[in-house]
């Protein structure tokens, strides 16, 4: 194993494009800091001070945010529809808009770091967040509240990318991930309860909810500008000068082999990933009104128990995916989330399709971290922001591109088209995870 170590190390001093693909476990990775502390650098941890402790609260609150931010175009579909008087396709408009944002964020993510830190994600995602929620809460004509959530989009693009990319190159990733993308879970599970028991007990508007989202929005501005405000573009440069000689950023993660076939391939398994999660939980409320002739709030419900689904897989799976290894874990949770999406096809009871879709979110719940575990185990340090980067945010335009799709779909064949598109792109996802090449097992005491 260590003749293993000093190969890789002699690989990446010379600057060579070819690194290899079997990737080292983090613990053995630490034990040869002596040997090269460029090449395997001190892994952060989250509670390694107090101000590292604070951030990773701080971004806690920003998933939770952006949860309640995704969730709730599902749980107000419905309610859009009457208000304003749409078709399922125009209605899903409000899913295709954030596309404009999370592509900008794609592009413009490594420039915002190496310009102004992860202060930028800190302060630029909030403000784009309060933009939307003021803007929504004054219920616009619908185009304008079209564009408004390309700045929610955009809001979220940068914060996924910073986040996930600070917190998938620390110590014990797979938890501390788990932990807030099960946070984002939170959000997506309080969000339609909120927003479903505003409009159907207290017999309000849509737009109220957003009352509530302008104060979450505030909170989120506060917190992280705070905690992320010495994380400056001249710090992140600092932090990262020893690696400013090799080949790193966006051009190199996309078009240079063999980085490239692990970038794209896990922002195609994102992009799958995100557009299963939001299209389902977008649209199963639908679903269950339409197709299984559930009321209101027990259908709303169905989404909450959705992403409660989601929030405790995440939570658990995320100890048990290292123990199996991410490449056999997370390909065994796409298939248990598929058998969950036939039975909620298959099976004509409202009980048993409620029960099913929270399997399904259970299972779907550890894929987003484990696809950035992944990235972080199979490329060199100095490729994590831009192909984390990049790959999180084109995963996040799954989240507008595939649910507007299923809204496409469900105008012309109805929204029982919802379960079989949910298992083909599943499938198409699985395949796209059996691409990337192999990592040894972590050993976790």
């Amino acid at each position: 194993m260590s003749t293993t170590c000093e190969v890789l190390i002699h690989e990446q001093t010379r600057d060579i494009e070819h690194f290899t693909l079997e990737a080292l476990p983090r613990e053995q990775a630490g034990q040869n800091l002596s040997e090269s502390s460029e090449t395997f650098p001190a892994l952060e941890k989250w509670n390694s001070s107090r101000l590292n402790v604070y951030r990773s609260l701080a971004t806690f609150w920003s998933f939770l945010v952006m949860g309640a931010n995704d969730a709730a175009y599902g749980a107000l579909i419905p309610y859009l529809e009457s208000y304003y008087n749409l078709s399922y396709t125009v209605v899903s408009l409000v899913f295709l808009s954030p596309l404009v944002g999370y592509t900008l964020a794609a592009f413009l993510n490594q420039r915002i770091h190496v310009a102004l830190g992860r202060r930028g994600p800190a302060l630029i995602g909030p403000i784009c967040h309060l933009i939307a929620y003021i803007v929504n809460c004054v219920h616009p004509p619908y185009p304008v509240l079209v564009v408004s959530f390309i700045f929610a989009g955009f809001g979220n693009g940068v914060q996924d990318a910073a986040w996930n990319a600070w917190i998938g190159n620390m110590a014990n990733a797979n938890e501390v991930l788990g932990v807030l993308h099960g946070l984002y879970g939170v959000g997506a599970v309080i969000s339609p309860l909120v927003a479903t028991s505003l409009i159907s007990k207290a017999n309000v508007e849509w737009y109220y909810f957003y009352y509530m989202m302008v104060g979450c929005a505030f909170i989120e501005l506060i917190v992280l500008g705070s905690c992320f405000w010495t994380s400056t573009g001249a710090a992140f440069r600092a932090a990262n000068a020893s690696s400013q000689d090799k080949k790193g950023g966006l051009r190199n993660a996309l078009w240079h082999r063999p980085s490239a076939r692990v970038t794209w391939l896990c922002s195609l398994f994102l992009l799958g990933y995100v557009g299963v999660e939001v299209a389902l939980g977008g649209w199963i409320v639908e679903f269950m009104l339409n197709v299984r002739h559930g009321a209101p709030f027990a259908s709303g419900m169905t989404e909450t128990g959705f992403w409660l689904g989601i929030t405790v897989g995440r939570l658990l799976l995320g100890f048990l995916t290292p123990r199996l290894g991410e490449k056999l874990a997370i390909a065994g949770y796409i298939l248990c989330s598929i058998a969950s999406g036939l039975i909620l096809w298959l099976v004509p009871d409202f009980y048993a399709s409620a029960v099913a879709v929270s399997f399904q979110g259970f299972f779907l719940g550890p894929l987003f971290p484990g696809a950035v575990v992944m990235v972080t185990k199979l490329l060199p340090q100095h490729l994590h922001v831009s192909s984390i980067g990049f790959a999180a945010a084109f995963g996040g335009s799954g989240a507008a591109i595939l649910p507007f799709a299923v809204g496409a779909l469900a105008q012309a064949k109805g929204v029982s088209v919802l379960q079989p598109f949910i298992i083909a792109l599943s499938g198409a996802i699985f395949l796209a995870w059996l691409g990337l090449p192999r990592t040894v097992k972590q050993n976790v005491q």
